[in-house]
């Protein structure tokens, strides 16, 4: 332990966003045992995965972005942010809608929920580095450990939510575990850059938080919420609920 303590604060992020990724790629690998899942049971992981996403948009997201101080109040920088990040989604939705032209992703709906999931990632990776970087001494590095302890354990739901709907919309099992991987790959960098930039980092988490948390929701309430419920609203509502309190739990529990 004591040669973690000793690293740069550089260092250590790079080494908790290793673990990051790691638990990620973990959940993402369970897509692999899909091969002859019924259809009930893919509606029932698809609801899931909505609800984990819903409960990360408030409570790893909007939640911490609401303690950062800037020049607006939080609560302004906030609500600015999440309609951006839903807009952004909105606005790319209709894109790829016009287009429609294939993606290495399958369809336009396939990148979209990829690319919020990414872009809830790189804000934790972001105050995981910023953590490493204004910790002073063993207790802040403990902290800043047990921080990202806890979005790591998060990850591996997240990297599942990921995985499985992108399994369902018709991509290999393969494709759906590499691209899961790759959305959490993004923390690798951000971790790094938030030690590296803290002072600058700092400011912007807010609105990268706010923002990331618009996209979210706009993804899950745009793709995942209407094509898993048409399959089965039971199976659906109940798996949306359990995914949620499974992530609330994590949340708040973690801290």
């Amino acid at each position: 332990m004591q040669w973690f303590l000793s690293a740069a604060p550089w260092e250590q992020a790079l080494l908790a966003s290793l673990a990051l990724f790691s638990l990620t790629s973990l959940g993402a690998f369970l897509v692999f045992f899909s091969k002859g899942v019924r259809p009930c049971v893919l509606t029932l992981l698809n609801g899931a995965a909505a609800g984990i996403m819903v409960a990360a948009s408030f409570f790893s997201l909007l939640l911490p972005a609401l303690n950062y101080e800037g020049a607006l109040p939080s609560y302004v920088t906030v609500t600015l942010g999440f309609f951006l990040g839903g807009a952004f989604i909105i606005a790319g939705d209709l894109l790829l809608g016009r287009r429609r032209k294939a993606t290495p992703f399958g369809d336009g709906k396939n990148a979209l929920l990829f690319l919020a999931v990414t872009l809830h990632n790189i804000p934790e990776g972001m105050a995981v580095g910023v953590a490493f970087a204004v910790a002073g001494g063993e207790h802040a590095v403990l902290s800043a450990l047990l921080l990202a302890l806890g979005i790591g354990i998060q990850n591996f739901p997240e990297g599942l939510c990921v995985a499985f709907p992108l399994r369902a919309k018709g991509l290999s099992a393969r494709r759906s575990f590499a691209f899961s991987s790759l959305s959490g790959a993004v923390e690798i960098p951000a971790c790094v850059l938030g030690a590296l930039c803290a002072g600058l980092i700092t400011g912007l988490l807010p609105w990268a938080l706010a923002f990331s948390a618009g996209a979210m929701v706009a993804v899950v309430c745009s793709e995942l919420i209407p094509e898993c419920f048409l399959e089965n609203k039971t199976l659906a509502s109940f798996g949306l609920v359990a995914g949620f309190c499974i992530m609330m739990l994590l949340d708040i529990a973690l801290g």
